[in-house]
């Protein structure tokens, strides 16, 4: 199922495109049933329902029957936490989040903590933020793997990964037009700031919106892109890092065909750099 063992986990963001029946799903499954038809393809989803609202116990409750005992969930943080309280006065909201995650058991994964490209007018410089950062990170239960991804170029500063690596969380590392490309993402020092690392292959979603709103076929080449991230996901797993990445609608219009395309070209590249743990 993985393309490299449990330590190399690639999924989607979401099971539940509805523009994927036919492609992926067989016509006419009833959408309860996708969770079951994913899990038999793929050993990791990243939830994004749980961004829009916390989920009731009895919905995380059958994601937790409906899965594989192999299979892991990643979710992201509610908005209430990251874009409307900005990790402020959210104690509440965090701990039920948590409370009914905490109800997949062994099958949860990474929790994304997941902010919005932030203007100059709200944070002139990233201290503010990263404040912010580090009075709620040690809030959070010890022993669950957290990540937080920033749109800014600018925040990923030597203060920055220090918080994150003394709480233990990870910079997500993603593919978004106005970030790093992984090359230099992977120059920097000290990137890698916990035994965990959390791909998100976004895209520009604003982009390809103008070309479709139907994601049930690859419509950008990737190829070029998925050929610099290979190498750099190989130099991860060879320290020893586990890695989590999760494929968008928007990365190359199909997540599903991206995953795919990136099995392909991971297992054709060369030998893996390390096997299953």
């Amino acid at each position: 199922m993985a393309p490299d063992g449990p330590r190399l986990r690639i999924g989607a963001s979401s099971w539940s495109a509805p523009s994927w029946e036919g492609v992926f799903y067989p016509p006419g499954m009833p959408p309860s049933d996708y969770l079951a038809h994913y899990a038999g393809r793929f050993d990791t989803v990243e939830v994004d329902a749980t961004f829009y609202r916390i989920p009731g116990e009895r919905m995380v409750d059958a994601w937790r029957e409906r899965t594989p005992s192999c299979f892991v969930f990643a979710a992201k943080f509610p908005q209430v936490i990251t874009h409307e309280k900005l990790l402020e006065g959210c104690a509440a909201e965090c701990a039920e989040f948590l409370r009914v995650m905490r109800r997949l058991g062994d099958k949860l994964g990474p929790l994304l903590l997941q902010f919005r490209y932030f203007r100059k007018d709200e944070f002139p410089d990233p201290n503010p933020f990263i404040d912010r950062l580090e009075r709620f990170l040690p809030s959070l239960p010890r022993g669950g793997q957290y990540a937080v991804e920033v749109r800014n170029k600018t925040f990923v500063t030597a203060r920055l990964l220090d918080v994150l690596r003394r709480n233990g969380a990870a910079l997500a590392l993603i593919d978004h037009p106005w970030f790093f490309g992984v090359e230099q993402l992977m120059k920097k020092e000290g990137v890698l700031t916990t035994d965990f690392a959390y791909i998100h292959w976004l895209g520009d979603g604003r982009d390809i919106e103008e070309t479709t709103r139907r994601w049930d076929r690859l419509i950008v080449d990737r190829t070029r892109d998925l050929g610099r991230w290979i190498p750099a996901l190989r130099g991860i797993l060879d320290r020893g890092i586990t890695v989590y990445g999760y494929f968008n609608n928007h990365y190359a219009g199909y997540a599903i065909g991206s995953i795919e395309q990136f099995r392909e070209m991971w297992h054709t590249s060369g030998p893996a750099a390390s096997g299953p743990s």
